[in-house]
């Protein structure tokens, strides 16, 4: 049993990090590790709470209290059995991930939470350390062939789970590398890319071919793909930006957040650069969008020696208390600062953007904005926003970065030639039970089904349609699912 008087003992600690002015010099990660006596501490600061609700936050149902339990003792094999059972990625979880099982932790409702994200990223690389990491597949195949469109979480997901289950798998990626966002979409100095790429090595060790550089429907048709394959997942991801359609637009400067974070991540890899160059060095950068994706472009940003960032928020700033439409166990909805806005960064919250404006030889000088103000129910969410009166103004800038968010997939292409259904959303429709299509033996998952979401929800989501394609093929099945730890009925 976990030592029930564990979080009476230890406070929350957190691995050391370097300091701001020595990190931004480079692009690689920079948060320390636990001491082992630190580690099993924190580990043991998980209590006997009766319901692990930390269970129900986790979107692939870890099974956190056993995996804590077995830190604290220092069976380190043991923990690492424990955590894969559920994630086939606790190198990328335990870096990225914003740890939604931390909020629904127990000691979150009046303390701290265990630091479980980091507990995570310290059992996959002991683990790795000491050999346990090794291939799954069988030796013996099913003779069965799969085909998957995408290398993001998901795709990654579902090709691991299928080759563990004896399937002959093809990831297909229309990049020159395989990864999807977690390659190009997040920063070097959140995810070292020697971290992706050992996950690939042993992937490929599995049996799991890559061919990278191909997009389906332009480099192989879809009919070849059928004719190939007994099964395929569509695991392509939200890729259509959200665009920010106001005067000035077409203006030179402004530039969607992926384009900029993908251009930086391949010249962190000495890779050629097809677009031009978007830097920003002695540049006054703003980024429009509060989240995670403008989180790494105010670190970017930074890391290219912008002479100032700023980042606008439309929504009003978030308190420093649980809202009461987030309640316990429920993601809070609270002010964070990220390690990136430590580095540097202006932040502003309840500006509306009106226009992009030019200077006389038609390069981004400004922006004008104006502030505004919510009106909230009863419970503090937003329903709409009002412009205060007398507020505009500018705000001078070379370069604008939209981190806006996603509207979807990319309709044209695979899934116009596919005919396949969208939901209300421009989401490819399928249900959280089967994942499988309005076409035959073509599943779909990650955000290409869900909408722009979390990595965590890309393996969960990979994982289970990676089960029922086994099934499909099979007609059973020994890949485990989320509904075993109780997370669905």
């Amino acid at each position: 049993m976990p030592n029930p008087t564990g979080f009476k003992e230890f406070a929350r600690e957190l691995p050391p990090k370097a300091a701001p002015q020595e990190r931004v010099a480079h692009n690689h990660e920079f948060v320390g590790t636990y001491s082992e006596g630190q580690l099993t501490q924190q580990a043991a600061r998980c209590m006997d709470c009766g319901i692990p609700f930390c269970h129900s936050g986790c979107p692939l149902g870890n099974i956190i209290p056993e995996f804590n339990d077995a830190v604290r003792e220092e069976k380190w094999e043991d923990a690492y059995q424990i955590l894969s059972a559920t994630n086939n990625f606790p190198e990328f979880t335990g870096r990225i991930c914003p740890a939604p099982c931390e909020a629904a932790c127990v000691l979150s409702i009046h303390s701290s939470p265990v630091a479980i994200e980091e507990i995570e990223k310290h059992i996959i690389e002991i683990a790795f350390a000491k050999g346990y990491v090794q291939p799954t597949a069988p030796v013996l195949k099913s003779g069965k062939t799969v085909a998957v469109v995408g290398s993001g979480p998901a795709g990654l997901a579902a090709a691991a789970q299928l080759a563990k289950a004896g399937h002959t798998v093809t990831v297909f990626e229309r990049d020159d590398r395989p990864g999807g966002l977690l390659r190009y979409g997040i920063p070097d100095f959140k995810l070292d890319k020697w971290v992706i790429d050992r996950r690939i090595d042993l992937l490929k060790e599995d049996g799991v071919s890559f061919r990278c550089n191909t997009e389906i429907g332009r480099d192989v048709s879809f009919a070849q793909l059928t004719r190939d394959f007994h099964a395929v997942v569509l695991a392509g991801g939200a890729s259509v930006p959200r665009d920010l359609n106001i005067p000035g637009r077409e203006l030179p400067g402004i530039h969607f957040a992926m384009d900029y974070l993908t251009q930086h991540n391949r010249r962190v890899s000495e890779l050629d650069l097809s677009d031009a160059p978007i830097w920003v060095e002695d540049e006054d950068v703003v980024v429009i969008g509060s989240g995670d994706t403008g989180s790494d472009c105010v670190g970017t940003a930074n890391r290219q020696r912008a002479r100032s960032v700023t980042q606008f928020a439309l929504m009003h700033q978030p308190g420093a208390e649980r809202p009461a439409h987030t309640p316990w166990p429920l993601e809070p909805h609270i002010f964070r600062s990220s390690t990136s806005h430590e580095e540097g960064c202006q932040r502003y919250w309840g500006i509306n953007t009106k226009a992009f404006l030019a200077d006389e030889a038609g390069r981004l000088r400004a922006l004008r904005v104006s502030d505004v103000t919510w009106e909230t129910d009863v419970m503090g969410r937003r329903i709409r926003f009002e412009e205060v009166p007398d507020s505009d103004r500018e705000i001078p800038c070379q370069r604008v970065l939209l981190a806006l968010g996603f509207t979807g997939p990319r309709v044209e292409g695979l899934l116009n030639e596919l005919e396949i259904d969208l939901d209300s959303r421009g989401n490819v429709l399928a249900d959280d039970k089967t994942f499988v299509t309005n076409q035959p033996n073509v599943f779909v998952a990650g955000d290409m089904r869900r909408g722009q979401s979390l990595v965590v929800w890309a393996i969960s989501e990979g994982r289970e349609a990676a089960r029922q394609v086994d099934l499909l093929l099979t007609g059973k099945t020994a890949l485990p699912s989320k509904n075993a730890v109780g997370m669905f009925a």
